[in-house]
């Protein structure tokens, strides 16, 4: 996509971690240098999700190839899925799909060509385990079933997402699943990060705990001051100490949209830089938290 990119990946080894820090930081200066720019390449921080089985895989594996087309223009986006999930969409026109199959057949930077065939797979991609699971016994065979699989949804304009099945914010599977991770995972996060992230996670209700006892008010009687630290400091903490969505904080908050709590938490970190003593109380409440886990 033009400022993230997605990659669907296979490894015998735990070293997820150190391709996606070579892609964001080694190639990002390699790029920066040799077009003479400046700033961040990609939006966002490296994140993985980890998958369970074949047919998460999958789902996946289309979703992604799906993302070009998963925009307003087209009438894909989370607006017009979730209308569809209700009952309330209505089936796409025949110019409509015309032009989502031109764009997804034709998006310059997808491996989706690869898979059907039309172009050259490179030397870093792989078709045989994704396209195989469509169905069919030889190539050809499988090339048409995995399109018919990745386009049904575009004729339909059913394009669900499998990010709403998240197990522990971080597994695509079943919770028994990321129970057995959990307890594999090995100690050494520097080496496995996502062991970290694989811990249980802590809920609202710790999340306020904590935040009520550095600032020694009852969360309601600083919730609804916009601005306050401690609601700020509430949301940072949820989202990346209960890896709690913006959605879900800011209906467990009374009712706020998802973009208020965005801004509080951007507010939030800009505050962290300039102001020592909000980053004590910070490293106060993450105290209380850490010792809520144990």
């Amino acid at each position: 996509m033009p400022n993230h990119y997605h990659l669907l990946i296979e490894t015998p080894e735990a070293n997820l971690s150190r391709v996606g820090q070579w892609l964001n930081v080694s190639y990002s200066v390699w790029f920066n240098r040799r077009h003479r720019r400046s700033g961040h390449l990609f939006q966002g921080r490296y994140a993985a999700i980890i998958i369970e089985d074949d047919r998460n895989f999958q789902e996946v594996g289309r979703y992604l190839h799906l993302n070009p087309v998963r925009v307003a223009r087209l009438k894909l986006d989370k607006q017009a899925r979730a209308a569809g999930r209700v009952g309330a969409g209505v089936l796409p026109a025949p110019q409509l799909i015309k032009e989502r199959l031109t764009i997804l057949r034709e998006w310059k930077w997808s491996s989706y060509q690869a898979y059907l065939g039309l172009a050259p797979a490179g030397a870093w991609l792989s078709t045989r385990v994704l396209r195989p699971m469509s169905g069919g016994r030889t190539e050809k065979e499988q090339r048409r079933a995995f399109q018919r699989y990745v386009e049904e949804a575009v004729r339909q304009g059913t394009v669900e997402s499998p990010w709403e099945r998240l197990v522990t914010g971080e597994v695509l599977g079943t919770l028994e699943f990321a129970r057995r991770l959990r307890s594999e995972a090995s100690a050494n996060e520097r080496e496995q990060s996502g062991a970290r992230k694989l811990r249980p996670q802590l809920s609202w209700e710790e999340v306020i705990g904590a935040v009520e006892r550095v600032k020694e008010e009852n969360w309601e009687e600083f919730r609804d001051r916009h601005g306050d630290w401690g609601r700020d400091m509430a949301f940072w903490l949820g989202r990346r100490a209960g890896r709690l969505r913006l959605k879900q904080m800011g209906e467990l908050a009374g009712g706020l949209d998802y973009a208020t709590v965005g801004s509080a938490i951007s507010r939030f970190g800009r505050r962290l830089k300039a102001e020592k003593a909000l980053a004590a109380k910070l490293a106060e409440a993450q105290k209380h938290l850490s010792n809520a886990e144990m």
